[in-house]
């Protein structure tokens, strides 16, 4: 059995902020129920002991995502962790991480996510005018409040990465946008695309264009090729990743490889999904409360969804680049936007790049 990857929702699909691109909230709004407020301790107890049951001493991810998961309170983490404590009778490696806004980080939280050893990822995309889609309720930027959850994180020795999405206008910006991020000294960078709502074909300047998402490859591969020539790297999640795949070893990023693999999103009232970007009805595997975590992983519906992600297109099977690009990578991507014509440009532009890392 492989390592076991668990993303936990403890406040749902609540948060402090209302950013413009928020995937969760699409995918919320598609439920019977746009969300299920915060998980209660017995919800929690039930699927530490149930996850490391089926772990069955093999390693296990835990990840925090929301929304906005804080909101839960630092009481939560702190009961959860114990509870892991407590359960892990077959010694099971665990790893913790946290996807957050920052804006509610404070010294107590730091010092709890460094003792725990937490990864912890940090929303920011940029500088202030890169942020201009992440604000709160009266349209305030988060940004101050982020960059000063970095500082904090920093002081207190915590592990953290930046996640940016790339928006149409951080494409056009990207420069300005990348090198703000090195300057401020962030050595691990993850960019996502923006992702358009299921179905949404609208003209609006956060979703991408292929032409800008290919200007937007080009141009931060060449800078992350520079930087590591000069010595001074920073990673970036993608472009490792296509680095190691380049050299003949298998991605570590969800979605790289071309399909899904076996994964768990544990709403906050148990409800179980395969994958983060399909946490709606017709995709539940179950409640952890009612089910075990191996009929779930071996149901119909995960079989199901990790069948369907196997297909492949007929222009992707003979096309030279497949074997990096993996018909466009995450299936949720691909169903946002094809960026075929995107993935062509960069490789058939950056490809000689490569020969820098596989020497």
């Amino acid at each position: 059995m492989p390592d076991l990857s668990v993303m936990v929702k403890p406040a749902s699909s609540l948060c402090n902020l209302r950013c413009r691109y928020c995937f969760y909230h699409d995918v919320a709004a598609k439920r019977e129920a746009y969300g299920f407020g915060f998980m209660d301790e017995r919800t929690a107890r039930i699927l530490v002991k149930k996850t490391l049951a089926f772990a069955d001493g093999h390693s296990v991810y835990f990840a925090f995502q929301g929304g906005e998961p804080t909101l839960a309170g630092l009481g939560f983490f702190k009961s959860f962790v114990a509870a892991v404590n407590e359960f892990n009778d077959k010694n099971c490696t665990i790893f913790y991480s946290l996807q957050t806004n920052g804006t509610l980080l404070n010294e107590e939280w730091c010092a709890f996510l460094k003792e725990n050893d937490f990864l912890v990822g940090l929303s920011l995309d940029g500088n202030q005018d890169g942020n201009r889609y992440r604000v709160d309720r009266e349209g305030n930027y988060s940004f101050p409040k982020a960059v000063r959850a970095a500082d904090l994180m920093s002081e207190y020795g915590v592990q953290f990465n930046i996640l940016s999405v790339v928006t149409g206008w951080l494409a056009d910006h990207i420069e300005d946008q990348y090198d703000f991020l090195v300057s401020k000294g962030y050595k691990y960078i993850q960019y996502i695309p923006c992702l358009r709502p299921f179905g949404d074909r609208s003209d609006n300047p956060m979703y991408l264009t292929p032409q800008q998402y290919a200007r937007f490859l080009v141009v931060a591969f060449n800078r992350y090729v520079r930087d590591y020539i000069k010595g001074d790297y920073t990673s970036v999640r993608g472009f490792d990743n296509w680095v190691q795949m380049a050299k003949g070893n298998r991605p570590e990023q969800c979605g790289f490889s071309g399909h899904c693999s076996h994964q768990f999103v544990i709403e906050a009232n148990g409800n179980v999904y395969p994958c983060d970007f399909y946490c709606m009805d017709e995709y539940r595997l179950g409640n952890v409360n009612l089910m075990s975590m191996e009929a779930m992983a071996n149901g119909p519906r995960a079989e199901e969804f990790l069948r369907d992600s196997l297909y492949v297109p007929e222009k992707c099977k003979h096309c030279n680049f497949y074997g990096l690009c993996r018909a466009g990578g995450c299936r949720r991507q691909r169903e946002s936007e094809d960026y075929c014509s995107s993935y062509k440009i960069f490789f058939s532009t950056c490809l000689p790049l490569f020969r820098v890392f596989t020497k």
